[in-house]
Parts: structure tokens; C-alpha cells; sequence
């Protein structure tokens, strides 16, 4: 069975085919740069030790110091982080931000944690790879399962190491110790910001409906974004299951169902049922937003999907076979590496205010956000024209040029 890696290389190869690459060049991508493990052992609130696996993935810096996540979930392993680090390699190439891609991870479920006990795991986790780190070499971000506490708590721990506070080691932090407006909601931004720029070429009008997978952050997000511009939200997910609205959610009491817990208290409103969680992806809609984790839309289940554009906000959620049931069926992916991106993007905005001790208004951060996604946009939509490809593929080629071309300059060494 492939794995996340094994298809995310796949789609690169695929790419590559478009281009006249050094014949060294993707056997060097192949490969991560840096791949390092450690067991965090932690004092537990009952006094008991316990260890817990850890990763980080510095995947390619031929564009600048490496970028990516750290999630806390129980799943994580070596080949995702390893395949996710390779994605934050291409994401940050398509956008033309000055980063190369990493990532990183611990095995546990953040749930079954005290608070005191996510701190301890987070300031491990920086003890345990702060030589692999660092402001110019590599910096961490949120992810699954980790917030803006979690990055306070390790750029300390990062400050603590190093003798000095150093801000732009971590992106994601709350605002009052360094971080930027507008990260809040940048990964589900930066899509709209796409969105809203081509909704004339995919065909989108005011009242189209809307299903979200995964109605976390970037899903909920996504919803108050995309509601307030016209659209309707018909049903969404979480992990506890979903809920479907055929004439749309009051997104209003949709969100507030939310924040108490659940989304599953929406069901019993006027015209609200629910459906099982593996039902949301046939919902009938125009768009449906992947944003829960990887691998959710596979050959299995790509044939009942009935929108006609699919919006990755999560890593990785169509399998290589899905997609090409998915192109058969004249169904439009606007693809993670391109989605998704907005987040990296407000994180590098995050950085560079950190290094030049300056904050940007939540006006200047929007608008710089939507001058990136929409320039990047038009670059994937134009490849999709000239070489006759999918979105997916074309912001592949856009990111494999790029990375090509740091290689070659920095010289034959890099081959």
C-alpha cells in the first residue's frame, strides 16, 4: 500500500515530466536533507515518566532556512512527517517564499494531556531539537494538535537555550510576544483570497453551497469567510460527526454551536439533520473543503463526491487514485500546495517582522496576503493552460522550476 510519502514523491515524478530537469536533480529530492528522532521523557501530573517519540524533518534549503509544523497527534510517524516536509518544500516554493520545507511531530494524543503537561511535552520537544533549529536555519510552526500556547512555550524554551529572546525562531505565537495579525485565520484566507480572484474562471456564483470536512480552525474559519460573501454552508464535520442543513446554516449559530463543544448540537434546528461522518463528502454542493487530514477522499469514495471544485485546506486529503477518478469526473482540485498556503505565508510575514522588530497592521497583513495568493494563482493557472495539466500538477511544475533553479545556482554539489 503506498504511503503519504510514496504519493507525494509520485505526483513530483509526475510533475517533472514537464520540465527538463538535471537528471540529478529529482534524485536529490528524493531524499530528505536532515531527518532527526528523539524519545521525550516527561514527568506526568501523577508523577509517573512517560516517553514519547518525536520527530523533525529538515526536507530541502536550497530556498532559504527550512519551515514547517509540529502536530501532537497519536498517528504521527516517521513517513509523514518525512511526505509533509516534502509538501512544505513544494507549498513554500509555489508561493516564492524564501523558505525550504521541514516539519516535525510527536506521538501523542494532546487530549489525554493536562496543560501542565502539553507545557512540559512542547519544552521537551524544543530541548530535544534545538540544535536542529534556529531563526536562520529552521523554523517551526503549529499544527495538528498544537496552537499559539504551544509556540510561546517553546520559543522560551528556544530563548532559555540560547541565552537571548529570539522571537523569529517560532511563527504562529500569540501576538503580544511576536506574532502577526492575521494568523489566525490565514490558511482559510488565503484560499478565499483564490477563491474570490477566480470564482469567474471555476464557474462560482453568490449562493453556491458549500460542505466543509474537518470544521476546526481553517474549516470554521473557511465557513465565516465564505458565508459572509454569499455563499451557503450546508454541511460540515468534526470529529464527533456532522450535520446537514440543505438550505443553508445561520453560520452565526453554526459557529457558536461550535466554540460550546460540538457541531452535533445543531441537530433538532429548523431543517438541520444528521448524516454520518463519511456521508459530508456526497453532500450535494458546488464546493466541498478538505479540512481534516490526509488521505480522506480515496478510490473508495471519490466516485460519490458531486461538487465541482474540491478545496484542499488539509495536507494531502486526495490520494493519487482519487484523483484521477476525480479528473474523469471534470472535478476541479485547487491543490494543498497552493491552498493551503496562505498559513506559510503569514508565517513568513510573521518572521520578517520578528527580524526587523516591526508589526503590520491587520490591514497591511490581509492585503499582502491576497497580493501573494493571487499573483501565485495566476502563475498555477497559467501553467494548467500551457501544458494542458491540472491545477495540482501545474503547481507541482511551478514549485519543482523554482527549487530547480536555487539547485543549479548554488552549483553542481547540490546535484
Amino acid at each position: 500500500m503506498a504511503t503519504l510519502f510514496d504519493n507525494t514523491l509520485k505526483r513530483l515524478i509526475e510533475a517533472a515530466e514537464h520540465l527538463d530537469l538535471d537528471p540529478g536533480f529529482l534524485g536529490k529530492l528524493k531524499n530528505a536533507l536532515e531527518m532527526t528522532q528523539a524519545y521525550l521523557s516527561i514527568r506526568m501530573d501523577d508523577g509517573s515518566i512517560k516517553s514519547f517519540l518525536a520527530y523533525r524533518c529538515r526536507y530541502n534549503d536550497s530556498l532559504g532556512p527550512t519551515k514547517g509544523g509540529i502536530r501532537f497527534h497519536p498517528d504521527v510517524n516517521a513517513d509523514e512527517v518525512m511526505a509533509l516536509a516534502l509538501m512544505m518544500t513544494s507549498k513554500c516554493a509555489v508561493m516564492d517564499l524564501p523558505f525550504g520545507g521541514a516539519k516535525g511531530g510527536v506521538m501523542v494524543d494532546p487530549h489525554s494531556l493536562s496543560i501542565m503537561e502539553r507545557e512540559r511535552v512542547s519544552r521537551a520537544y524544543i530541548r530535544a531539537f534545538a540544535h536542529v533549529i534556529g531563526p536562520d536555519r529552521d523554523i517551526p510552526a503549529p499544527d495538528v494538535g498544537t496552537n499559539e500556547k504551544t509556540m510561546a512555550w517553546m520559543m522560551d524554551e528556544y530563548s532559555t537555550i540560547v541565552g537571548k529572546r529570539t522571537p523569529a525562531v517560532i511563527t504562529g505565537k500569540p501576538v503580544v510576544l511576536g506574532g502577526s495579525l492575521g494568523r489566525d485565520d490565514a490558511t482559510a484566507r488565503g484560499a478565499y483570497n483564490i477563491i474570490q480572484h477566480k470564482a469567474r474562471t471555476l464557474g462560482l456564483k453568490r449562493g453556491a453551497r458549500v460542505a466543509i470536512q474537518g470544521f476546526g480552525n481553517a474549516g470554521m474559519h473557511m465557513a465565516q469567510l465564505m458565508a459572509t460573501d454569499g455563499y451557503k454552508i450546508v454541511a460540515v464535520s468534526d470529529s464527533k460527526g456532522a450535520v446537514h442543513a440543505p438550505a443553508g446554516f445561520d453560520i452565526g449559530e453554526l459557529l457558536a454551536a461550535k466554540r460550546c463543544g460540538r457541531v452535533m448540537n445543531m441537530a433538532g434546528s429548523a431543517g438541520v439533520s444528521v448524516i454520518p461522518g463519511d456521508e459530508l463528502l456526497a453532500v450535494d454542493c458546488e464546493v466541498l473543503v478538505l479540512a481534516a487530514l490526509e488521505n480522506m477522499v480515496h478510490k473508495g469514495n471519490a466516485g460519490s463526491i458531486k461538487a465541482r471544485l474540491i478545496v484542499e485546506l488539509a495536507n494531502g486529503p486526495v490520494t493519487p487514485e482519487a484523483d484521477e477518478i476525480l479528473k474523469a469526473m471534470n472535478v476541479v482540485i485547487l491543490p494543498d500546495i497552493l491552498a493551503n498556503a496562505g498559513g506559510v505565508t503569514v508565517s513568513y510575514f510573521e518572521w520578517v517582522q520578528n527580524r526587523e522588530g516591526e508589526r503590520w497592521t491587520l490591514d497591511q497583513v490581509h492585503a499582502r496576503l491576497k497580493t501573494a495568493m493571487e499573483r501565485e494563482a495566476d502563475a498555477v493557472w497559467a501553467y494548467a493552460r500551457e501544458k494542458n495539466i491540472t491545477l495540482r500538477t501545474a503547481a507541482y511544475v511551478l514549485a519543482l522550476s523554482r527549487i530547480a533553479a536555487a539547485m543549479e545556482a548554488l552549483g553542481t554539489e547540490k546535484f
